[in-house]
């Protein structure tokens, strides 16, 4: 897959077919996109080229709005995509003057003279332009005059549920890890690096692995106990983990640790990749770290037991 920063570096593909979005999560309703667009390129001897946007339109046109976290970081995004088999993924920065741009001049400049679409496809409620006024509707309207294919894609159902991005964030904010995989159709994923914490796990025999995780908009689920797997260096361990304050031992700041189960070794200025699996309990204070260290080896046997 070739990631392009802006259109400069382009070069229009013969058969183009295009989609473009946020695809935050790259949930199963996106991967429902991805599916087709990749049909047609292969039966018309096609690229696949999808335009995403960054930053997020709503982290730039609600600046102050500190409320939105995104399920995917721009890295774990373009991976994703790479591996659903998209040929050119194109990242067109988003700026307030960039959301002045009407949806004719969009498909006008962007689409046609830029990309050279042969084929359009957009989920079912996909909107473009200044003020989201471009809609299917209105492309079908001039579909003759643009001179590409349109194509529009049902939501994605879960249980007669329409998947979206915002039920998987309000998923993960209230511990629903099974809901929030389901939609995505994987693992929830934090990705960070192991930092030096104060050591308490360790007095107790349960070493974590402190985790920072630079993107202060990536979406932190719910605070308590999770079974989780952790990949270090290509290797996958189970594991447990906590997030929260750690009242305890009258912690003041959130903290993401994880205690990897059979683990040897220093995990210090490692990358680490979380996979969330399931909900284990609240975060809650215990009498002293002796009944800490009684709860913790309850967790763990809930957590292999969940993994």
């Amino acid at each position: 897959m070739k990631i392009y920063e802006g259109l400069e570096g382009f070069e229009p593909v013969s058969n183009a077919v295009v989609t473009s979005g946020t695809f935050d999560g790259v949930h199963l309703g996106h991967q429902k996109i991805l599916k087709r667009i990749r049909e047609i390129a292969r039966s018309i001897q096609g690229e696949t080229v999808l335009i995403t946007f960054w930053p997020h339109p709503r982290l730039v046109l609600h600046p102050h709005n500190h409320q939105l976290r995104l399920l995917s970081t721009f890295e774990e995004k373009a991976n994703l995509l790479r591996q659903f088999g998209i040929d050119h993924l194109v990242t067109i920065p988003f700026t307030q003057d960039f959301s002045q741009m009407s949806s004719k001049e969009f498909i006008q400049q962007i689409l046609i003279d830029r990309i050279h679409t042969r084929k359009l496809v957009i989920g079912y409620d996909h909107r473009f332009g200044k003020n989201r006024e471009g809609s299917f509707e209105y492309l079908q309207q001039h579909s003759q005059e643009f001179g590409f294919e349109l194509e529009e894609i049902s939501r994605e159902d879960v249980e007669e549920i329409g998947v979206s991005s915002t039920k998987i964030r309000k998923a993960l904010e209230s511990g629903d890890i099974r809901t929030a995989n389901l939609y995505l159709g994987r693992p929830y994923e934090l990705n960070g690096l192991v930092v030096k914490g104060q050591q308490i796990g360790r007095s107790i025999g349960f070493p974590t692995a402190n985790i920072h995780v630079p993107n202060n908009y990536k979406l932190i689920p719910k605070d308590g106990v999770y079974a989780v797997e952790a990949k270090v260096e290509d290797q996958l361990y189970k594991a447990m983990l906590n997030i929260g304050n750690r009242p305890t031992v009258d912690g003041t700041k959130k903290t993401v640790e994880t205690h990897l189960f059979d683990f040897q070794g220093d995990l210090y200025n490692k990358l680490i990749t979380v996979y969330f699996r399931d909900f284990i309990r609240e975060e809650q204070k215990f009498d002293g770290l002796e009944a800490l260290k009684k709860q913790l080896i309850e967790d763990q046997k809930t957590a292999k037991s969940l993994l």
